[in-house]
């Protein structure tokens, strides 16, 4: 079962009926929705995605690529090309689950929080945490610029599970998942987009931690060499695919390419039971599908 662990259920781009549509023709089986903290918006040229990812994945150059993403206004909207975009301050988990229950078959429900939201992180976590279908909970430290340790009353709840959290860490006290995870020890962590912001140096801290994990989404975070390199160091096991969708790489015809990251991986590892792991079992097995 090809699993897509990590999208964004944004019906302005596309509606729950075109993203079945787009996973038919990616050979996709599920997907793992989660509420949008985003917008429609322009993708920068692939020229600038490109250079951004070598500063980023370089530690003696990543101080210039953190300027270029974190780029917010003074109301904590994200600026991409110069251009002010509203973030959501609490993500639409009813829509994802109203999307889970219409179509079980086909999709799997993150429930986004937002410790520093209108809504109370475990609120939010007790009235969707039955639902049939989910699986974990999804936050942007980065985005909404917490602290990773502010989840830990999430965090708690979903260790006693054995569920997992997905985080999309930033910079400095954003990017310190080492103080949640100190406090919640046994909880199951997953980094967004290949440990972004730090790469491999974030690999080196948490290649001991069986109990931390990564997705491989998002082509303007996550390039094909770290996806190799990840690979390399990690084996498929701890190591999820995903998109981010539907943000991130355009073809020729300037509309979202759903079925690129898949193509991507399918590409690079002639291995079956590598591409097999990376492409949904290893993310079964971790949220309890297998």
């Amino acid at each position: 079962m090809i699993i897509d662990c990590h999208y964004h259920l944004e019906e302005r781009v596309f509606t729950v009926e075109r993203l079945i549509g787009e996973m038919q023709k990616a050979g996709i089986d599920k997907v793992a929705l989660m509420g949008s903290i985003i917008g429609p918006f322009t993708e920068p040229p692939r020229i600038l995605i490109n250079l951004l990812q070598r500063l980023l994945e370089n530690s003696f150059s990543r101080s210039i690529g953190k300027a270029f993403v974190s780029n917010f206004t003074d109301h904590g909207d994200v600026r991409i090309l110069g251009k002010p975009y509203p973030l959501a301050t609490d993500p639409d988990n009813e829509k994802v689950f109203n999307a889970v229950r219409k179509y079980p078959d086909k999709f799997l429900g993150w429930i986004f929080v937002n410790p520093r939201g209108k809504n109370n992180q475990v609120e939010e976590y007790e009235k969707y945490k039955d639902e049939k279908g989910f699986i974990g909970v999804k936050a942007h430290p980065f985005w909404h610029h917490f602290a990773p340790v502010e989840l830990a009353p999430v965090a708690e709840r979903l260790a006693k599970t054995g569920k997992p959290l997905l985080i999309h860490a930033g910079f400095g006290e954003e990017g310190n998942y080492e103080a949640l995870l100190k406090k919640v020890p046994d909880l199951k962590l997953v980094l967004a987009h290949a440990g972004f912001p730090c790469y491999s140096d974030t690999w080196k801290k948490i290649k001991p931690l069986k109990n931390v994990y990564m997705d491989l989404s998002q082509t303007t975070y996550t390039s094909g060499k770290a996806t190799r390199q990840a690979v390399d160091m990690f084996g498929a096991e701890r190591l999820f695919f995903g998109t981010d969708g539907p943000f991130g790489f355009h073809g020729p015809d300037h509309q979202y390419d759903y079925g690129f990251i898949k193509r991507r991986i399918e590409g690079m590892f002639a291995d079956v039971i590598i591409r097999e792991k990376l492409l949904g079992g290893s993310f079964a097995k971790v949220v309890g599908l297998s």
